[in-house]
């Protein structure tokens, strides 16, 4: 068989990448044979894959991690939209997300790290869960919002203060809470996993208990990010957290569309709910009208404003990071006895505010973003 006795071509260009060889991104001989190669051993093929997924990555649009289709939103939503990107057009990663990139990359390249990782995750995870295991190896870290974009979507949405008390609701590694610690007097935060806890803890939050946190409330400012759709009764909780909010105060929900609950630890044991939330609508687009007036409104939690982010999560052997797209929602309680939809609350002003005043605050906002590292 001459076939497999054959030379194979091989590049004259004397480039390093092959990205940039002028005989590979051409059809010729050498750039099909380029393109069939397939490695051989398991190491070599994950590296490989890797190499492919993270070219992926590289050419990907990340403008789209900002944009939504404005087509495909009602008209009263649409006006409580900001875009938090940068850039002329509004739609590029900032400083924050930026520095969280590379820094996921370098992690993801280092193949002594990933490979202990991976040892390590196959020996633990018999015992504990897949989250307790990130926060006993410091990986897996996630990113959702600058200070930066915090404090946009505090100011499009009227909040002037006070800042005494925030509290993140499974707040992980507490690495987004780190963001914007500082602008608040007292920090407290949750989580499920203990060594979630102890790494919240190392950051000098005050952790309050998953069952009993609300007694420390009201509290100025909730986050609940990418919990709904990982809490076993994610209904229960929205009304705890309405009724934890001091007056006048802010919940801001994150959460991954289009909806997918999963739940790690829970009563039913399936990773099922136990409670069902109405969300409903095809896409992104789709699901946003159904979560505002299905979910937040019968609740008398209103929308003030909400915006698209990039949910970023720190890679692995198999590709450097990962993202999936975040939906952040702000949002005020109402008294118990009202129920409204969006259309009815655009030209309503939040907690008594006239819309003229909101740039009035936010020329003269004193609370700073800084890159400081407390709470780091």
């Amino acid at each position: 068989m001459a076939g497999l006795n054959a030379p194979v071509p091989r590049c004259t260009c004397d480039v390093r990448s092959l990205a940039t060889c002028s005989a590979v991104n051409q059809d010729s001989p050498t750039s099909r044979v380029v393109r069939s190669y397939r490695p051989h051993g398991s190491l070599a093929r994950i590296l490989y894959d890797k190499q492919k997924a993270d070219e992926l990555l590289e050419a990907y649009d990340k403008t789209q991690w900002y944009k939504v289709d404005k087509a495909k939103i009602r008209e009263d939503l649409l006006r409580l939209w900001i875009s938090l990107g940068t850039g002329a057009q509004h739609d590029q990663p900032d400083k924050t997300a930026e520095i969280f990139l590379i820094k996921s990359v370098e992690r993801s390249d280092s193949l002594p790290l990933q490979a202990w990782h991976s040892l390590a995750r196959s020996a633990l995870s018999w015992f504990i869960s897949r989250t307790s295991i990130n926060g006993l190896l410091g990986r897996g870290s996630m990113h959702v919002f600058s200070c930066e974009q915090f404090q946009k979507l505090m100011d499009a949405s009227g909040f002037s203060g006070p800042w005494r008390s925030l509290i993140d609701l499974g707040a992980g590694d507490g690495a987004t809470t780190a963001h914007i610690a500082h602008l608040f007097e007292k920090v407290y935060a949750t989580d499920i996993s203990a060594p979630m806890r102890w790494a919240l803890a190392k950051r000098k939050f005050t952790v309050l208990d998953v069952e009993k946190w609300y007694e420390n409330g009201p509290f100025n400012v909730i986050l609940c990010l990418n919990l709904l759709d990982r809490c076993d009764r994610p209904n229960t909780l929205l009304r705890r957290l309405k009724s934890s909010l001091a007056s006048g105060g802010r919940l801001v929900v994150a959460l991954v569309l289009p909806f997918s609950p999963y739940v790690e630890v829970g009563e039913r044991g399936d990773h099922k709910p136990s409670e069902y939330l109405p969300v409903k609508g095809n896409g992104l687009e789709g699901q946003i009208a159904s979560l505002v007036d299905r979910v937040f409104a019968p609740l008398s939690l209103r929308c003030l404003v909400w915006s698209k982010l990039p949910y970023l999560c720190e890679g692995d052997l198999g590709q450097a990071y990962y993202f999936l797209d975040d939906v952040v929602f702000v949002l005020e309680a109402q008294p118990d006895n009202s129920q409204y939809f969006a259309s009815e609350w655009t030209n309503a002003e939040p907690s008594g505010h006239k819309r003229g005043d909101v740039l009035e605050q936010q020329a003269g906002h004193e609370r700073k973003c800084y890159t400081g590292k407390s709470h780091l």
